[in-house]
Formats: structure tokens, C-alpha cells, sequence
């Protein structure tokens, strides 16, 4: 596969920005905060209409995020690092742990169309005759409808937080229209706001899209860059596979350059040559079991 060479240094300074009136402010009632989350949902909107934006690179980074935020809400230790291991690292018959769970119900959550199979699919504890049931509890405009399908999921299950934030998040997708999950509400909700209802968690949902918006944009404009210059290098590229392993930098996370379509020792040099060329980082920062991404 070849791609072509562009300087996107101009699209870039057109990706959609949320307005400093929507960041700066400080309001507190409902119909003020309501407003605002509009505003920043609109612009989340127009990036996501955006084809040089790589979406599904975007989610995953965003699906991390979330699985953090959840295994600290359950007050585990494991934080980015420990959950990209417990996935990335995985071999054939182990199991990735509690944390590893958590990460691989959102990884599996984002990455396909929202539909009740696909959540099915993410959350596989679960009978898909609840989720559908839970999944259509919400009503009204999109956040509202996010809080309720919440609200409706842990009055009936408490404990289930983090299918409840998915669930809420695939509610909030399907009513903007969006194709698939994006992770938004966890990484802004506080524990105690879990257990809120009614207006008080409405409240508190509007607020966190509005920081979640604010952070999104910034990622997305990050690995935007970041893609673009991975594209502009691939055609530098000689090794047979390198245009398949370059697509996958561009959807994933992370990857360990076993998980790559070459030999070992092949993979490792790629890694290295695009680690070089800027193209792509080391994320652990060991010298063994190395996982890279853009």
C-alpha cells in the first residue's frame, strides 16, 4: 500500500476548535451548563466529519483513557502503562486480569458500529436482552438521554459501573448520530457523581462532555499531526509488509512488533526506522517487551 505525500500543516490549522467562551466560562445552573455542552458537542461534531482525522486511532487512545479512569473509580492501582501490558502482552490462554477487562470491554466497545450486538460483544458478562433493555432507557436530547440510561443501569445493577459508562456513551453516540462509541464521560465524571440521579446527574454529565470535548480536540488535533507525518514517511519505507503495518499504526493504540505482519526480526527494525523517522514512539520506555504507537 502507498500513500501519498501531502503537507497537512494547513488542514490542520482548520480542524474545529472549541470557542473560548465555552472553555472559559463558569456557570452553574442547568440551563447554562445544558447550553454549553451543546456548543461543545457541535464541534466535536465537525471533527469527527473530518476524513484526515484518524477516528479509530482516536478512540482507542480515548478507550484507554476511560479504562483508567473506571479502574480508579473501582480503586485499583493499574494505570496507562499496566493496562496497555495486560492487553498487548497477552499470550494464548491468558487472561488479562480484572484491569485488562476493563481496558478490553472499552477497546471492543469503540471499535465497531454502535449496535446492542456490539455491546454484546464488549460487555460479554452481560445477557444482550438486559443491555438492550438498559440501552433504550434513556429518552430526550442527547445528554439527557446518557444520564438516564445510566441512572437506569446501576439503579438496577450498582455495582456495574462500567458497562453503565459505556452503555451511557453508546446512548450519547446513537443520539448525535454518530457511527460508534466515543469514550467521553468517564474520564470527566467523579465517583460521586455515579451516584447522583435526576437533575444532579444531568448537571454533572453536561459538564463532563464539556471537559471531555475541550481534551478530545486536543488529542485529536495530536494525532492528526501525528498521522499525517506517519503517511508523509511511509513511502520511504522498503520492507514487504511495511504499508499493512503502517495501517495499523494509524487504528491502534499501541502494538508490539510481534503483533506486526512481519518476522520478528523485520518487525523490530521497522519499529526502530519509524522511531527514527519520528513517525511513531516507544511507549514503555523498557528495553524489552516494547510496545509502539504513533
Amino acid at each position: 500500500m502507498t500513500f501519498a505525500r501531502h503537507d497537512h500543516c494547513d488542514d490542520l490549522d482548520t480542524l474545529p476548535r472549541v470557542p473560548a467562551w465555552v472553555t472559559s466560562a463558569r456557570v452553574e445552573n442547568l440551563e447554562d451548563v445544558a447550553f454549553l455542552s451543546g456548543a461543545a458537542l457541535a464541534h466535536l461534531h465537525l471533527l469527527f466529519a473530518r476524513d484526515d482525522v484518524p477516528h479509530a486511532l482516536l478512540r482507542e487512545r480515548l478507550a484507554l483513557r476511560a479504562a483508567e479512569a473506571c479502574v480508579a473509580f473501582s480503586g485499583r492501582p493499574e494505570r496507562v502503562g499496566e493496562l496497555r501490558d495486560a492487553v498487548h502482552l497477552l499470550r494464548p490462554g491468558d487472561l488479562p486480569g480484572p484491569a485488562g477487562e476493563t481496558y478490553l470491554s472499552w477497546r471492543r466497545a469503540a471499535e465497531r458500529p454502535v449496535s446492542v450486538k456490539a455491546l454484546g460483544r464488549a460487555l460479554p458478562s452481560l445477557d444482550p436482552r438486559q443491555i438492550a433493555e438498559w440501552f433504550d432507557a434513556g429518552s430526550g436530547a442527547p445528554v439527557s438521554r446518557a444520564a438516564m440510561v445510566l441512572e437506569a443501569t446501576l439503579t438496577e445493577a450498582p455495582r456495574a459501573e462500567v458497562p453503565a459508562l459505556i452503555l451511557a456513551d453508546a446512548a450519547l453516540a446513537e443520539a448525535l448520530g454518530w457511527d460508534h462509541v466515543v469514550p467521553l464521560l468517564a474520564t470527566s465524571l467523579k465517583r460521586a457523581d455515579l451516584r447522583k440521579r435526576g437533575e444532579d446527574l444531568r448537571l454533572a454529565f453536561y459538564r463532563a462532555v464539556v471537559t471531555s470535548a475541550i481534551e478530545t480536540m486536543r488529542v485529536a488535533a495530536d494525532l492528526t499531526r501525528r498521522a499525517a507525518h506517519l503517511k508523509a514517511v511511509a513511502p520511504k519505507l522498503r520492507a514487504k509488509g511495511a504499508g499493512d503495518a503502517v495501517e495499523m499504526f494509524l487504528t491502534r493504540d499501541v502494538i508490539a512488533p510481534s503483533a506486526l505482519p512481519l518476522p520478528d526480526r523485520a518487525a523490530r527494525r521497522l519499529c526502530d526506522r519509524l522511531v527514527d523517522l519520528g513517525a511513531i514512539r516507544e511507549m514503555t520506555g523498557r528495553d524489552t517487551f516494547r510496545l509502539y504507537g504513533v
